[in-house]
């Protein structure tokens, strides 16, 4: 007698997760209880994250390059690295051949959305959560190719009519952790700053800052004899010194303002600026005056400044505050999911 037997196959989709050093692949790595379900992999840059990264998960590490190294007087190391990047990505995707990307930006990862695109992957493109005001250079290049574009901003509404607005910013109640007396400068896992390292520097040289103090300066940065400094950490070592710093100094990246106020420090930012050649553009100055504007953090762009940043740190209470993408992660577990539907195989079992 013939009979029929079926079996559900688990949904599964191989995920190409895509982001540049710092903020950018912080939040994929945010979005962890959607692709820890797949068959993925991480495209990043070779960085101190990118590094750590790697020892946990399936990751290809490709060169740094931004758009902007062109207008910092570096446009033939700009393109040698782009070229690097081009042939690295076709085959990293050649060879993993995802069902979908998600990028959250910037330069260093277009051509891992753009090869992707062409195998056959659904392109789903989150606009860069440093920007509030305005799109970024990436997200105008690459939403062209998204299938799905997202927002984090609804100002950005008007540059993206068609993009989908996920809010992910939380508050959070409870007592701040106890801190230790430690002062934690850094200046982010891709570009030295030297004006933030110097600024720290001089305080510290005059007294301001009583406290122990440990300052990362990138690759390649400021060092000043008398500072203790470091130029990479990995990114387990970074979490442990935001767990016991009580003053947190920083640039105004994303990945370095929400990890050092989801453990409770005070956050003294210094925005990177365009016109002193420390980045691409001004969207730091965008990013942290956002921020202030919640009362989430202390802004210093001058060595004064920053000492009086400092007064006001040591005498306010700490504000908590995190990224929260539930609600991105549910709209996204709905487009992974309609990509590969548990299917029902039937075989029709042989006549006695």
């Amino acid at each position: 007698m013939a009979g029929l037997s079926g079996a559900a196959s688990k949904p599964a989709v191989r995920i190409c997760l895509a982001g540049s050093g710092g903020g950018h692949v912080r939040q994929l790595l945010d979005l962890q209880p959607l692709w820890s379900q797949h068959d993925y992999f991480f495209v990043t840059e070779d960085t101190a994250l990118g590094q750590t990264l790697s020892g946990a998960h399936r990751t290809y590490l490709v060169p740094h390059f931004a758009w902007g190294q062109a207008r910092l007087g570096a446009p033939f190391r700009m393109l040698a690295a782009a070229a690097r990047s081009l042939v690295q990505s076709a085959a990293i995707m050649f060879k993993e051949r995802p069902g979908i990307v998600i990028s959250t930006g910037a330069g260093a990862v277009f051509f891992a959305v753009l090869w992707a695109k062409l195998v056959g992957a659904r392109v789903v493109i989150i606009e860069s959560f440093a920007r509030f005001e305005g799109p970024s250079l990436f997200g105008r290049l690459a939403s062209p190719l998204a299938d799905d574009l997202i927002v984090q901003s609804p100002k950005l509404q008007a540059a993206y009519p068609r993009a989908h607005v996920f809010d992910p910013m939380r508050m959070l109640d409870g007592k701040p952790p106890p801190k230790q007396a430690l002062v934690f400068a850094t200046v982010g896992a891709t570009l030295p700053f030297n004006r933030l390292v110097e600024s720290v520097a001089e305080l510290n040289r005059e007294g301001a800052i009583p406290e122990r103090l440990v300052v990362q300066t990138g690759i390649g940065g400021a060092a000043p004899a008398d500072l203790p400094v470091v130029e990479t950490l990995p990114f387990d070592e970074v979490q442990a010194l935001l767990r016991d710093a009580s003053i947190v100094v920083c640039h105004g990246g994303t990945g370095s303002l929400i990890t050092a106020l989801r453990e409770g420090c005070q956050v003294i930012a210094m925005p990177r600026l365009a016109s002193r050649g420390e980045h691409y553009d001004d969207h730091q100055s965008e990013i942290t005056s956002a921020f202030a504007q919640r009362g989430l953090i202390l802004v210093a762009n001058t060595v004064d400044e920053l000492r009086e940043a400092f007064v006001q740190a040591r005498s306010r209470t700490p504000v908590m505050a995190t990224s929260d993408p539930a609600a991105l992660i549910e709209f996204l577990q709905g487009v992974v999911g309609a990509l590969n539907r548990p299917k029902t195989s039937a075989r029709v079992a042989p006549a006695a």
